[in-house]
């Protein structure tokens, strides 16, 4: 199970988005947080901005929605260019039904849960999804500081995932760095979002070979991909 690193252009120039898109070359996909101002405290970008930068580069792109009625918009993102369209259950009206579409239209289906939201309650609807994302930080600001208090969270979800047989991706987003992406593979995830970490680095695309690279060894090294 190899580990996926996706570079959050929420850390990028936003004037140069087609060039910070090249920069992380060999990503594998690129994060691209839409925040309205309402579900969090910050105003990014919406659909034309997607559609642009679909136009712009091939590496796929994986839509972060931290916005009130996904149901109403996240359809919309897929149409946009998005690979992979992620939803926060704590907004989402009918998730199940939001998942589907989202399949439906041909992108990735994926699920957000805050710090606080506990996966137990959701155990039941992880076969409607593609990728559970775990937040590592309160979503709304890049730059944060990771938070230890969700590791346990994180293994949780993987167990769920083992106990269900299923083949979904689980995301972590929010304080990613060489510091605490091995934490968080060995803990369970394979799909790691960075966003400083990778803008912030001399050599953006470097950075991210090196953060695949440690990933891929805790993983190796970690329980939960050997089966145990």
């Amino acid at each position: 199970m190899a580990a996926q690193i996706n570079p959050s252009i929420l850390s990028a120039d936003f004037a140069r988005l087609a060039d910070e898109a090249k920069a992380v070359e060999g990503a594998d996909y690129l994060h691209v947080d839409v925040m309205d101002n309402h579900f969090v405290p910050n105003l990014t970008l919406g659909t034309p901005v997607v559609e642009s930068l679909a136009r712009a580069t091939d590496i796929p792109l994986d839509c972060h929605l931290m916005i009130e009625d996904p149901d109403r918009w996240a359809p919309q993102y897929v149409e946009a260019g998005a690979s992979s369209v992620t939803f926060h259950v704590e907004a989402a009206r009918a998730p199940i039904r939001l998942a589907r579409e989202i399949r439906a239209k041909g992108a990735r289906a994926s699920m957000a849960l805050k710090p606080a939201t506990p996966i137990e309650s959701y155990e039941d609807i992880l076969p409607e999804l593609d990728m559970l994302l775990i937040m590592t930080v309160e979503p709304g600001f890049g730059g944060q500081a990771f938070l230890d208090i969700t590791l346990p969270k994180i293994r949780r979800t993987r167990e769920l995932i083992a106990k269900h047989g299923l083949q979904m991706w689980l995301q972590v987003d929010g304080g990613v760095s060489a510091e605490t992406i091995e934490r968080c593979a060995e803990a369970g995830a394979d799909v790691f979002v960075a966003g400083s970490a990778v803008y912030g680095a001399a050599d953006p695309a470097e950075a991210v070979r090196a953060l695949r690279a440690q990933a891929d060894r805790a993983i190796a090294d970690s329980t939960w991909a050997h089966g145990h």
